[in-house]
């Protein structure tokens, strides 16, 4: 831990000297620097990131490039506020803003995934991200902190995953990737344009044999985008995505087998075969038009449907089949107001689920003959928002204010019996306000506060034998949606380089928040199957800290900090052993399971030019992550750990060709650690491990028209 406060006083030291020597220059911001240029979609907006009320980050495509691994959690190590779990690779990451998405023993929730500004999550807010290919990325934009006032289920935030489609020449690439535990991926993109339209395809095929008994994955992806102009200002845009796919899950293990053996799979996942099988994609057509005498209209409209067919085992061997439409409407107005600035939006979102899902017999990890169960399930989302950002004193201080209607609703049929079905409806109204002060054109204090609203997803409405209705309805009837007050403060900073030929190109952000959550979803899991209840409340207390600079010419250094102070309050549990027995257990000041109190990422990298043409990167990562505990009952807990990680590269162009070619190795000193907790589990199986040390490689080469 000493090397962890080490790291943290350095780091803080570095900000503290950047930030007093704002006062000391007169010179204005350094032109090169362009973060506070940089222009973020995903609040429903087009505004700076110096302009903007919220912490928001965004992650470059030379960034994405650059990454010390394959996975998404490697994408968000140095973004302050953001923690991911790895489960078996990339297909089922638990992403985590604020202690939001944490409850979620599989898929993402509570923070809103658009693919392209188009939703990846589902109407009930729960998403996978199995379409997401790195290689079709040009930017990944966050949004971190309470965004329910703009988005349906983002009580923790949004990512916004871009594409890679404003490029100014025609090009192909082929790209390569291979590592350790049989990594292979494999793929092209390809970039068309002209005056009158872009386009992009990207392919990748994934095989990975897993670092755990019982862990392959093979995934197909598939995205495209076509963005033809029909007239200045007017767009039209065809967006297209689709994955294939298997996953084998080798299941959570209990602590004797995870200290004997962390890499062997759960006998029980393993006798049941335990795995899935997804077949998904999406279409997507969004029109765009600018209007009136300065452009300061705009009108969109998004239309999109999807088609969804997974198959799970478990204890039972499960095919789901999802077929959603859905949409979007907004109307923007940037029209100054008395000479002062004002940015007026309303819109509306709609998203419609149905399908059946159909349970068998699972007989060692194929489908029985005998029919067990068949619901039909719906789900729809109607959502309604204004947003309004204006100036009180031009240039300085600005006011957001946001609010969002929000109607969800469940309805469930059995179509087996044809006599059961339940229907259950949530709906809410939550506001929020904020405000923007600019001491300087690069430095400014924000702070804002809102309400939150999450509703259950359809699997957490799963209902269980214990429910006040003793299993007997389709839905559970206890379950209720879980809201929050969120308040945060904080403060960002592009810091002027002036003569300085050492910390150029910094931007500091430091952000505090507290949170008080009622009826929050917590998890709870009986042979092997994942049930819900609420925790009565919690209350959630943090600071993030994030640093980029450039330390002297090619030295660059990024660095991350959250704190995470989260404990329940009036929170009396029902507990289920494995026998069935009933207790009820207070936990009145326990810590919330599953989430870090410090977490600190630095990367640190250095890149030389050899030529024009030549160009040569090095770059290392520190990783800490404090103990976690695994269960409400704060009986146990993964230990704290580190790693260390480190990758370099060479990238080369000449004449329209292009060779990009690098390797690393993850985990170098070989530590072994709990990448994934399976939270609140009736038989202990709260461990699932992270990979050994292990190499990667990436070999990419493509030719520009």
């Amino acid at each position: 831990m000493k090397t962890n406060i080490f790291i943290c006083i350095l780091v803080l030291f570095l900000s503290v000297l950047c930030i007093s020597d704002v006062y000391s220059q007169e010179e204005p911001i350094d032109s090169n620097y362009t973060t506070e240029e940089i222009i973020i979609t995903g609040t429903r907006t087009l505004k700076k990131i110096i302009d903007i009320p919220f912490s928001v980050e965004r992650i470059a495509q030379r960034d994405i490039t650059k990454v010390t691994g394959i996975g998404i959690n490697f994408m968000f190590q140095t973004i302050p506020g953001i923690f991911t779990q790895s489960r078996y690779g990339n297909h089922d990451v638990r992403i985590s803003i604020r202690g939001f998405g944490s409850r979620s023993n599989t898929g993402i929730r509570g923070v809103r995934i658009l693919q392209d500004d188009i939703p990846e999550s589902e109407p009930d807010g729960q998403t996978r991200i199995e379409c997401i290919d790195f290689n079709a990325l040009g930017a990944i934009e966050i949004v971190k902190g309470n965004a329910s006032s703009l988005y349906t289920n983002a009580p923790g935030g949004v990512v916004n995953f871009k594409s890679d489609l404003y490029f100014t020449k025609p090009f192909v690439s082929l790209h390569n990737e291979f590592g350790s535990y049989g990594l292979r991926q494999n793929g092209f993109k390809v970039g068309v344009i002209n005056e009158d339209l872009r386009f992009l395809l990207t392919y990748s095929y994934r095989n990975y044999d897993g670092y755990r008994e019982h862990s392959q994955e093979y995934q197909n992806i598939t995205n495209s985008v076509i963005e033809t102009y029909l007239s200045r200002g007017t767009k039209l845009s065809v967006l297209l995505n689709s994955a294939i796919g298997t996953i084998k899950l080798p299941g959570s293990l209990n602590k004797a087998n995870y200290n004997s053996d962390p890499n062997t799979a759960n006998p029980t996942d393993l006798s049941r075969d335990s795995k899935r099988i997804s077949r998904k994609g999406r279409l997507g057509i969004r029109f765009n038009t600018l209007f009136g005498k300065y452009n300061e209209n705009e009108i969109e409209v998004t239309g999109y449907g999807a088609l969804k067919d997974f198959d799970r085992t478990a204890r039972t061997y499960r095919i789901f089949a999802r077929y959603g439409i859905g949409g979007g409407f907004r109307y923007i107005n940037r029209m100054d107001i008395a000479n002062f600035s004002n940015e007026f939006s309303v819109g509306s979102d709609v998203y419609y689920q149905t399908g059946p899902i159909t349970e068998y017999q699972n007989i060692n990890g194929t489908k029985g003959d005998q029919l067990l169960a068949q619901t039909d399930e719906t789900i729809s989302n109607v959502g309604f928002y204004f947003q309004d950002q204006f100036s009180i004193i031009q240039n300085k201080l600005d006011v957001l204010v946001t609010g969002r209607y929000d109607n969800v609703l469940f309805d469930q049929k059995d179509m087996l019996l044809g006599v059961k079905s339940a229907n259950r409806g949530f709906d809410k109204f939550t506001p929020k306000i904020a405000l923007n002060y600019k001491f300087t054109q690069g430095i400014a204090a924000f702070t804002s506060y809102g309400l939150g609203f999450d509703t259950p997803a359809g699997n957490e409405l799963d209902n269980y034998p214990f429910s006040s209705d003793n299993g007997d309805g389709l839905l559970n009837p206890d379950l209720n949606p879980q809201t929050s007050n969120n308040f945060e403060v904080g403060i960002k900073a592009n810091v002027p380089t002036g003569q300085r030929n050492f910390l150029k190109s910094t931007y500091v952000e430091l952000t505090f928040y507290n949170l008080s959550i009622n009826n929050e979803i917590i998890p709870f899991v009986v042979d092997n199957t994942v049930f819900y209840r609420n925790a009565a409340k919690t209350n959630r207390t943090g600071a993030e800290f994030g640093l980029k600079t450039e330390i002297v010419k090619g030295l660059t250094l990024r660095s991350a900090y959250t704190y995470n102070d989260f404990k329940y309050k009036d929170y009396v549990a029902r507990i289920i052993d494995a026998n069935g027995i009933i207790t009820d257990t207070k936990y009145e000041d326990n810590i919330v399971p599953s989430v870090p109190k410090h977490n600190i990422s630095v990367d640190l990298m250095y890149e030389y030019n050899f030529s024009q043409h030549v160009r040569a990167f090095i770059k290392g990562n520190y990783h800490y992550i404090d103990k976690m505990y695994v269960n409400d009952a704060n009986t146990e807990n993964a230990e704290a750990y580190y790693l260390l990680n480190s990758m370099l590269g060479i990238d080369i162009s000449y004449k329209g060709i292009s060779l990009l070619a690098h390797a690393g190795i993850n985990n170098i000193l070989d530590k072994k650690y709990v990448a994934f907790i399976n939270i609140n589990d009736a038989n202990n199986r709260y461990y699932e491990a992270g990979p050994e040390s292990n190499f990667f490689g990436t070999f990419n080469i493509g030719y520009t028209f």
